[in-house]
């Protein structure tokens, strides 16, 4: 055990050092004091906070209950009704058309609970916040532009979706997740395709058959699957390729005996065609 210090001893240079340090050893201390009070302080507990911000999402009004989830999620950072409220958070965000906010708080909530017995739901939210708020927005707006916007939000939420189904095949958000996937593999597939026209249009074959071929194997089963191959036939003849031509004249041939490369329908272009070149090629 240390001697204690005889004051008599210590210079005013030490003096004035220790008084220095129990004064902020003091403040510290009332410091540490005050954060684990934080909870306390507003003297109310996690459970009737959480129940009054649920009662404003309920009741539709969403910024209240932004702000007393987040009030919530301040006060009380850990716990269940913290898990919750996150989670809930990021629903009242999408409602209130902040998507942004919205995904992150969806996206931190799969990042901070990946076992969590409700994390299927973030992955649904996060697809949905994509469909809803940035695709579903124009579909209900103008639906036959739908296929000629930006489709990076529309990949987005195919992704968000299928990660769902591919983790959460149970998933009560399963059997709609699919469902939106049926409609935004169409009109993805019909938007690689309308590239790959293009890029046919203008002669650049090489770019035109690869992004036939990504259509393909990314979007299997769209109906427009058979444009698909009958473009990729058309480029690998003009690229002067005719075992792949031929292979691919098979396959459309033996799924599709209705096309027109089979049954030599394309040859015959009518009045309407010639005048209106830039149609489907």
């Amino acid at each position: 055990m240390f001697p204690p210090l005889s004051s008599s001893k210590l210079s005013p240079a030490a003096r004035f050092l220790i008084t220095l340090l129990v004064v902020l050893t003091a403040a510290g201390v009332t410091g540490c004091r005050k954060d684990k009070k934080i909870g306390r302080d507003t003297g109310v507990p996690a459970s009737e906070m959480y129940a009054k911000a649920k009662h404003s999402l309920d009741a539709q009004n969403w910024d209240r209950a932004i702000q007393q989830y987040r009030a919530l999620t301040t006060v009380y950072p850990f716990g269940h009704y913290a898990e919750q409220a996150q989670l809930e958070l990021a629903y009242a965000y999408y409602k209130g058309g902040k998507t942004e906010l919205a995904l992150s708080t969806a996206d931190r909530f799969i990042r901070t609970y990946p076992t969590h017995p409700n994390v299927d739901y973030a992955y649904y939210l996060r697809g949905l916040t994509n469909y809803d708020v940035r695709v579903g927005f124009m579909e209900r707006l103008m639906p036959s532009r739908v296929r000629d916007r930006d489709q990076t939000a529309a990949k987005e939420s195919f992704r968000d979706f299928n990660e769902l189904v591919r983790r959460f095949p149970d998933s009560r958000y399963a059997p709609d997740a699919r469902q939106r996937m049926v409609f935004l593999r169409n009109n993805l597939s019909y938007y690689e395709l309308d590239i790959a026209r293009y890029y046919l249009r203008r002669k650049a074959y090489v770019a035109a058959a690869n992004r036939a071929r990504y259509m393909l194997e990314t979007y299997p089963g769209s109906p427009e699957t058979v444009n698909a191959l009958e473009l990729l036939y058309t480029c690998y003849t003009k690229m002067k390729l005719p075992e792949l031509a031929e292979d691919t004249m098979k396959i459309i041939a033996l799924n599709y005996p209705d096309s027109p490369l089979v049954s030599g329908k394309h040859k015959k272009k009518n009045f309407f065609k010639r005048l209106w070149p830039w149609g489907k090629d």
